[in-house]
């Protein structure tokens, strides 16, 4: 699993407890950092250092070890290990800025036969490492969750149904429905195409065709944080209007220029 952040303080408490949830689950999670400049990957890597103790004096007979730096390189490990349970690692490491980067260089840092690629804002449902799995052992080369939005909004319940709907009915996907490849696809097709913006469209163009794409059935959860902070009707407007004008053929370059205006 490839978790890309940057400037994720806020967030880092309950994006720790859901990484050492997954990781106690014999999962390999690299959290990649984009040049943080909040304290994002110290004050994570502590959160992670203290849940994997605390995880381990609960087991009883469980072990935890972490270690950090605080570089401009910097590196932390939490792993915890009981017995009669599967060891699970979460890292963190730096790349340079850019989501398409950090989640490329993620990948290079792991080695499962399954990528999994998170926000550090979405919660995936429970069972979600089983039912990647069996759906890519059913014939699924990639795919995705659906997704709901966590918020009472019924603008935002509406936008969430679009995009699921746009998922079933055809080979779509946006990072933010935790899009899930075959390493060995993921390779093949040169990973995430290395843009400013929409890396996420970018990289479902390229796999669409080569192998079947899936759409599961538990949905993943996200923040409504950044359509609240920017006004829930403008959000959606750009992010549509962003789609339409990638599909157009409008550069990435531009997009992202025309989205950091915007916000």
């Amino acid at each position: 699993m490839v978790v890309p952040i940057r400037n994720e303080a806020r967030e880092a408490p309950a994006l720790a407890a859901r990484l050492l949830r997954v990781g106690a689950l014999c999962c390999e999670v690299a959290v990649i950092d984009g040049g943080s400049d909040d304290g994002a990957t110290e004050v994570l890597a502590a959160l992670l250092r203290r849940g994997a103790g605390g995880a381990a004096t609960q087991a009883g007979t469980a072990t935890a070890t972490a270690t950090a730096t605080a570089a401009a390189t910097a590196t932390a490990t939490a792993t915890a290990t009981a017995t009669g349970t599967a060891t699970g690692t979460v890292t963190i490491s730096s790349a340079p800025r850019g989501r398409a980067r950090q989640m490329n260089a993620g990948a290079r840092r792991t080695r499962a036969p399954i990528l999994l690629f998170l926000h550090a804002d979405t919660e995936l449902p429970p069972g979600a490492l089983d039912l990647v799995a069996r759906a890519v052992e059913s014939g699924a080369g990639f795919g995705c969750f659906p997704l709901r939005i966590a918020s009472r909004d019924p603008r935002l319940r509406l936008a969430a149904r679009l995009i699921n709907l746009r998922s079933r009915l055809l080979c779509s996907a946006t990072g933010d429905q935790a899009i899930f490849v075959r390493r060995d696809l993921f390779e093949r097709v040169g990973g995430f195409p290395e843009v400013d913006l929409c890396e996420d469209l970018a990289l479902i163009r390229r796999l669409c065709g080569r192998a079947p794409f899936r759409l599961l059935e538990a949905p993943v959860i996200t923040s409504a944080r950044r359509w609240e902070q920017r006004g829930v009707l403008r959000t959606i407007a750009l992010m549509w209007t962003l789609r339409c004008a990638w599909h157009l053929g409008v550069q990435p370059s531009l997009l992202a220029r025309l989205y950091a205006e915007a916000r």
